[in-house]
């Protein structure tokens, strides 16, 4: 690729990955992490093309506008995943998600128009789309806010589609289904399930076992991100990024335990429950408009894709000291 780029929420879980993949393919790296007084680069902490310097970091904050102006200066493409995305959290402060994914999207797409960036890549989310009103879902799919969260990330491809609309502003809005692997965080279920288990657990708490997701291993996320910041044919649009593989909570569990060797029961915390009206029953990709514009195809794929991806991520959770990084014992919002 050998061009300056940017990835914003370079210090979360498919942030780092891909700053990590744009780095190994030759690309000169930009990575924007949320500031803290700790110092800290979160998963960035760990990776050796940060703390070697041959990764540029970047601390701040995507609602400052004028910072964002300055970190995107001299990108040639602007890879956007900063936002806040638990769903639990946002029935609990909503004001934040607006300020934060919506806000944040704005200050970034305005600042790639004002300073001719060739690609603005946007991270959207499979939440938008609410429980499935017809399986696989395309993206002619309605759009359903069924959270706080699904409501801002709404927000946020439709602004920064409106630049498209707008101005020609060069932007392609990815939608990832249920991405899943090393360095998830706990809030997610698939790490909630594992992080228990390699904790020794062997009752483990979930919420609701019936709906159905469509798992993505991270790897093919990022190669999916990459794949929509080289093709021409993407410019304007909204692609789906997904397995094509349904499952439901409570087989994916299974999965997991025949995995990684262990039995187990479960039991229903009502904590971890949504609302009624909240909760996403189903979801299942059809990706075949990312196969069409892009050549991009799963390599984690179906059952035995989703088999692989989990003992990868199973492996990676059961090294000390990633486990010790996560608070298996306590629910997650």
């Amino acid at each position: 690729m050998n061009r300056k780029v940017m990835v914003t929420g370079a210090d979360g879980f498919i942030g780092s990955h891909l700053a990590e993949a744009l780095l190994q393919a030759g690309c000169d790296v930009r990575a924007m992490v949320q500031y803290n007084s700790f110092n800290s680069w979160g998963w960035l902490d760990c990776s050796p093309g940060a703390t070697s310097g041959d990764m540029e970091i970047l601390a701040g904050d995507v609602r400052d506008s004028g910072f964002v102006r300055r970190a995107v200066a001299g990108c040639e493409v602007v890879f956007h995943l900063a936002a806040l995305i638990s769903i639990p959290f946002s029935y609990v402060a909503p004001e934040s998600y607006i300020d934060t994914n919506i806000r944040g999207s704005l200050n970034v797409v305005q600042a790639c128009r004002d300073l001719g960036v060739s690609r603005l890549v946007h991270t959207s989310t499979s939440e938008v789309y609410g429980t499935a009103l017809f399986t696989p879902i395309t993206e002619a799919h309605p759009l359903q806010p069924q959270s706080p969260y699904s409501a801002s990330k709404i927000g946020a491809d439709q602004i920064v589609l409106s630049y498209h609309h707008a101005f020609e502003t060069p932007v392609a809005v990815m939608r990832p289904f249920n991405t899943y692997g090393p360095r998830q965080s706990a809030r997610a279920v698939i790490p909630t399930i594992i992080g228990q288990l390699a904790a020794g657990q062997r009752r483990i708490r979930l919420g609701a076992l019936t709906p159905t997701r469509d798992f993505n291993y991270v790897a093919d996320t990022v190669r999916g991100f990459m794949a929509m910041a080289e093709s021409p044919h993407v410019l304007g649009k909204t692609v789906n990024f997904g397995s094509n593989f349904e499952i439901s909570i409570a087989d994916i569990a299974a999965l997991i335990g025949e995995v990684m060797g262990v039995e187990f029961e479960i039991a229903c915390d009502a904590e971890r429950l949504r609302p009624a009206g909240s909760e996403v029953d189903r979801l299942w990709c059809d990706h075949s408009l990312a196969r069409e514009l892009t050549g991009w195809t799963p390599d984690f794929a179906g059952r035995d894709g989703l088999r692989r991806g989990l003992a990868l991520t199973a492996q990676w959770f059961q090294e000390g000291e990633n486990l010790q990084r996560y608070k298996t014992g306590a629910y997650n919002v």
